[in-house]
């Protein structure tokens, strides 16, 4: 890595790792990391540049942290103006947490032959604000970014391995395909992991 992990990412890091390991149920895993999640976005100097852009596509994911056992990984979302994620079917709990920008978040119930009908109203969340998801029922999640002009940046903890994982993906017409999260890391900046996010940590 050409860069040391930032303090603020290093100690949510540990924090959501303790968590992960001492936790009861998914539950209290949202209700705790929620709140680590806000501590983390309420500044935004930490992010390295390398993985907060966009380019010239849509959108980019990348991989902040990947843990060895696969319990969680922390990945940064970066979306162009205007830009959207893929309807999908999600697996796995999710804690985000806006950067940078707003993002426009819904839950859908995803049918197997009809189109996708909303679970929830239509959220805008700016930056420094936070929201988790449980997998129920089969639903997923839309995410859109709010500006049609501004870069927007979620940063996300999965409850599992996401990368390389294809999900049900569903149309605004019903229309079923299928959506693999591919990190966009470039080889000088892989994934953090315990390696490297285990010199002390100063409070």
């Amino acid at each position: 890595m050409t860069e040391p992990v930032p303090p603020a990412l290093k100690r949510f890091i540990w924090d959501i790792q303790s968590m992960v390991e001492l936790a009861d149920d998914p539950r209290e895993i949202l209700m705790i990391g929620a709140d680590l999640m806000g501590r983390l976005v309420a500044t935004d100097d930490w992010l390295p540049a390398v993985f907060a852009t966009a380019g010239n596509v849509p959108f980019r994911q990348y991989q902040l942290y990947a843990d060895g056992m696969e319990r969680f990984t922390v990945v940064a979302t970066v979306l162009s103006g205007g830009a959207d994620l893929p309807l999908c079917q999600e697996p796995f709990w999710e804690i985000s947490g806006v950067l940078r920008g707003a993002v426009h978040r819904q839950r859908f119930a995803l049918p197997d032959s009809a189109a996708p009908a909303p679970r929830a109203p239509l959220k805008t969340l700016p930056a420094g604000n936070v929201e988790t998801f449980s997998p129920k029922g089969g639903d997923g999640l839309k995410i859109a970014n709010a500006s049609e002009a501004e870069v927007a940046i979620a940063i996300q903890v999965y409850g599992g391995e996401i990368g390389g994982l294809a999900r049900r993906a569903i149309t605004a017409e019903g229309g079923a395909s299928t959506f693999t999260s591919l990190y966009a890391n470039p080889p000088e900046a892989p994934a953090y992991d315990i390696l490297t996010i285990q010199t002390q940590i100063v409070d």
